[in-house]
């Protein structure tokens, strides 16, 4: 989302804006630089991050004398409880709130301005209809899922905090599901009689993440599995996050 948002910024101008992880992930927590990427990083005048500790897989020495633009400034970050044992200590995946994704543009905006100054005037007209795609994606979700049956979910990762603060979602479980971590059976019991007590229709999965703790509970609960998109996969952040309303609408609708 960072690159798309830095990219629609600087569009019609001679900017070139290159994106550092391309390949289709579900978490970022334990990302292993390739050569190619230390290189890019390397050459690079100026590096936008999304901050709140997303990044901190990179190595610091290649950040030296670098023009650091951190798109999380200015938001409230979201501290999730203790929904799982493998949790992680701050939601930092900011942009799955749309009003999030606005401030997250205008930050890198402003300090393109600073960078770039022969360039504010396109900044600005792109800044303008960029946000105006973000207020009608955020109308659209409000609209969408205002009277759901349901508003309560529960989640296969832990990174969906702000999506449902932006769309008065309740996340009442979110385990994280990670290869050598996967969920316990006192987890799955656990996870189980939640659905049941709350008579959750549906439990929501990562697009890129595993499915086979949600199969186990979904079928000794008769609750559906949809799909969540991080926006980190083949979908651009639009589609991703029309996917994830359309999805929330049709389970909890």
């Amino acid at each position: 989302p960072v690159y798309e948002f830095t990219a629609a910024l600087c569009q019609g101008t001679e900017i070139k804006v290159t994106q550092l992880i391309t390949e289709s992930i579900s978490c970022l927590h334990d990302y292993t630089l390739q050569v190619s990427q230390m290189r890019a990083l390397e050459s690079a005048e100026t590096i936008v991050i999304s901050g709140a500790g997303l990044e901190d897989f990179l190595e610091k020495d290649l950040l030296n004398e670098k023009t650091i633009i951190n798109a999380s400034e200015n938001i409230s970050l979201i501290y999730p409880a203790n929904h799982s044992e493998h949790h992680h200590e701050v939601d930092n995946h900011i942009w799955l709130s749309p009003t999030n994704a606005s401030i997250m543009a205008q930050n890198i905006f402003e300090k393109l301005c600073v960078i770039y100054p022969e360039n504010a005037n396109v900044f600005k007209s792109n800044l303008h209809a960029l946000q105006e795609k973000l207020n009608e994606l955020f109308n659209y979700g409000q609209k969408e899922l205002k009277n759901l049956s349901c508003r309560e979910i529960i989640t296969f990762h832990d990174g969906f905090s702000y999506m449902a603060e932006a769309f008065d979602l309740t996340i009442i479980h979110a385990i994280e599901e990670e290869s050598g971590s996967e969920a316990s059976a006192a987890e799955l019991i656990s996870i189980t009689r939640l659905v049941n007590e709350n008579s959750l229709p549906a439990i929501f999965v990562e697009a890129n993440g595993s499915v086979s703790a949600a199969e186990i509970i979904g079928a000794e609960t008769g609750a559906k599995i949809y799909t969540l998109d991080m926006a980190m996969s083949e979908r651009n952040y639009l589609d991703a996050m029309k996917h994830n309303i359309d999805n929330l609408k049709v389970a909890l609708g």
